[in-house]
């Protein structure tokens, strides 16, 4: 395919305009990557395919292309973080390997799909988001840590209430330290039943630390 360097500038604004596009909705959400990782992610994954369309021999011409891909996946991973009750970041890391993918539609002239793809994602980042949330209203899950002192029946005590407000709990690690015992719990179910856990749990007297 031959370029000029009208279709190099075309290609190069359109890139920024995708990773712009992204890249505020991101912004706005206050993630990670915002606005200008997503448009340098787009204008480096677009100008690589331009690359390697006019350097590549004529038996691999996609051999730099090929590798933005794997480039794109030491950046994405460096996004995502684990705490101790939940993996964030994944979102983000997907939206940066999708980006690189759209400028790379770009670079190689395949503007339909390009924007189709952009469309695809600013609905499913602006408006499915609502959506999740409703969601995860109706399955909540939450990471419990509880300190109290030790009985034989300390933690089942615990795993009976959750059970009682129709919480699925998941033990998880312990650990006891003179007269007191350590639980943790992975737990889901609706907001209203954990809130009413909750609830009962800060008025437990035999509770020394709660966390969730």
């Amino acid at each position: 395919m031959h370029y000029t360097l009208s279709e190099d500038i075309k290609h190069i604004l359109l890139a920024l305009l995708i990773g712009a596009l992204i890249g505020a909705e991101r912004e706005y959400r206050s993630k990670s990557a915002g606005l200008r990782t997503m448009i340098l992610v787009s204008l480096g994954a677009c100008l690589f395919t331009i690359l390697s369309i006019r350097i590549g021999n004529s038996s691999s011409p996609d051999r730099i292309a090929a590798n933005i891909i794997t480039g794109i996946g030491f950046l994405g991973a460096g996004v995502i973080f684990k705490d101790e009750s939940r993996v964030t970041g994944i979102t983000t890391a997907t939206t940066i390997w999708m980006v690189a993918a759209l400028g790379m539609a770009i670079g190689s002239g395949h503007y339909q799909a390009a924007f189709v793809g952009t469309v695809a994602v600013l609905i499913v980042l602006a408006f499915l988001a609502p959506l999740q949330s409703v969601f995860e209203r109706f399955n909540r899950s939450r990471h419990y840590r509880i300190v109290c002192p030790y009985r034989n029946s300390s933690l089942s005590k615990y795993e009976e209430l959750f059970r009682k407000h129709k919480l699925k709990a998941s033990r998880g690690r312990q650990s006891r330290s003179g007269g007191l015992i350590e639980g943790n719990w992975e737990v889901q179910g609706p907001d209203r039943n954990h809130e009413k856990v909750i609830q009962q749990l800060l008025k437990d007297p035999d509770i020394h630390e709660f966390d969730f």
